[in-house]
């Protein structure tokens, strides 16, 4: 499956960031299918901020709301589980005239889409790339990307953001993409179920740090558990299945998909498989980016720029083993347009 959206603004600034599906009530949209969708633009080619969209799953038709909220750059969103507040990174280099880049929390109008600001603080370092929340919804988690750093903060009861509660910083030697991999790039971070862990891909390192995670002061451990992934990987996005068993760990530098068994006791790692996210054949320049799990949680997407398509891959129920729905002849990937990526 494939979602296009054709934007009355052009091809989405030559990128979209984020689609973030959104359910303006659980029990609303169980019954009619309608979601809100908002995407992010980089407001330095042409955007003004997040978009909105109303989005029909019965038909597969996207209409435009408009611009919901001025923000710069808002790489990367997540929603709060009332669906009441959205919040998002903005991936820039300076806030308030310190080197650092901000997180913004916003109130949602799911009658007209529209984003409020609330609040707006420092990520505590430049360029963050992506944020969650934990499993009870009360701290956000960022990750800064061009130093490898990662910051927590508190969701006050009003839905904005206090200032952070934790900071770490990775360190070690990057892999061996000179190019992208010279030092530390933290990308994402996932939790697991149980909330006692949250573990970071850091794209520039090869690495995957698991943190012992307090969340009952949203702080994490100095002494990660690290994973080493196959060198010049490049770990970027990560999520886990629904039981927390697995963790799928999308490989943007070799585009490829990474099945790991999860360890709860100590939040440890053990590598199963890893399948390319590319067709056979396939011989261009491309970078694996976003992956997500169907709510039916039985089958996987992962998203590749540059290829432009979208891998799709179902779930052994038994053993969580990926494969290709659709076979690698060149014309079987869903293939996108206008740059749009999960």
């Amino acid at each position: 499956m494939t979602l296009t959206i054709q934007s009355p603004l052009g091809p989405l600034f030559l990128v979209v960031m984020v689609l973030t599906l959104l359910q303006p009530t659980p029990a609303l949209a169980a019954t009619t299918g309608k979601y809100l969708v908002y995407v992010g633009t980089y407001t330095d080619h042409g955007g003004k901020g997040i978009y909105a969209y109303r989005f029909d799953a019965g038909t597969g038709q996207a209409t435009a709301l408009g611009l919901a909220a001025e923000s710069a750059d808002p790489v990367f969103f997540t929603v709060d589980a009332s669906g009441h507040f959205l919040y998002a990174v903005n991936e820039i280099s300076t806030y308030a005239g310190q080197p650092t880049g901000a997180v913004s929390a916003f109130a949602i109008d799911s009658a007209s889409g529209k984003l409020s600001l609330l609040n707006q603080v420092s990520s505590r370092d430049a360029g963050p790339a992506h944020i969650t929340l934990d499993q009870a919804g009360k701290y956000a988690l960022v990750s800064n990307y061009p130093r490898g750093t990662v910051a927590v903060f508190p969701v006050l009861r009003d839905g904005r953001l206090g200032e952070a509660s934790a900071f770490v910083q990775h360190r070690g030697p990057g892999g061996p993409d000179k190019e992208r991999q010279e030092g530390p790039h933290a990308h994402a971070v996932a939790l697991s179920a149980d909330n006692r862990f949250a573990l970071v891909a850091d794209l520039g390192l090869d690495q995957l740090f698991t943190y012992p995670f307090d969340s009952s002061k949203g702080t994490l451990g100095q002494d990660p558990l690290i994973t080493k992934t196959n060198p010049g990987s490049g770990p970027c996005h990560l999520v886990f299945t629904p039981n927390g068993k697995l963790l799928y760990v999308i490989n943007e530098l070799q585009s490829s998909v990474t099945t790991y068994a999860y360890d709860p006791t100590n939040g440890g790692l053990r590598e199963l498989s890893t399948i390319s996210t590319l067709p056979g054949g396939f011989l261009g320049p491309s970078f694996a980016s976003e992956i997500a799990l169907h709510p039916s949680r039985t089958v996987l997407y992962a998203s590749n720029r540059g290829h432009d398509s979208i891998a799709v891959f179902s779930i052994a129920p038994a053993t969580g083993t990926l494969t290709e729905v659709e076979g690698r002849a060149p014309g079987c990937w869903r293939r996108t347009s206008n740059r749009t990526t999960l």
